[in-house]
């Protein structure tokens, strides 16, 4: 089971990627394995030393019992030390962000997210992005 952020992907150059881990409910691992989760808007934030992500929705899961996650909650992400300094240090950087581009289960069955760290894309860019995309679609159509 793996959810994708297709927009991350659109509207940032993603240099470098980090898996991290999540610290979550129970409540909220079931609903992320029934896929309910929204990446609309989501981004990564330093907060005393430790990253959050922030404005990522994981909806309620239909057959919890009273104690209910809250769906838009900060959820911390778990790095080495090193990393997290690194990525801090990118951060202050102009035009540099940190965004979430894919929840995924590993064999261990333990959610897991990876991050991305992007520099935000100009409109040309993005234009850029859509014809190379058209062109490798036509040339796979003529191929076949």
């Amino acid at each position: 089971m793996e959810l994708r952020n297709r927009a991350a992907f659109h509207e940032y150059h993603i240099e470098t990627t980090y898996i991290a881990g999540m610290v979550l409910v129970g409540t909220e691992v079931k609903a992320i394995r029934n896929g309910k989760v929204s990446f609309n808007d989501s981004y990564c934030t330093f907060n005393k030393g430790e990253l959050y992500v922030k404005s990522m929705h994981i909806s309620e899961y239909a057959y919890g019992t009273t104690h209910r996650h809250e769906p838009t909650q900060e959820r911390k992400l778990l790095l080495h030390k090193k990393e997290l300094k690194k990525l801090e240090s990118k951060i202050k950087e102009k035009g540099y962000t940190i965004v979430p581009l894919r929840i995924f289960f590993n064999e261990k069955n333990i959610a897991k997210i990876e991050i991305g760290l992007g520099k935000g894309k100009k409109v040309h860019d993005k234009r850029e992005t859509i014809k190379t995309r058209e062109v490798e679609r036509d040339i796979k159509r003529y191929l076949k």
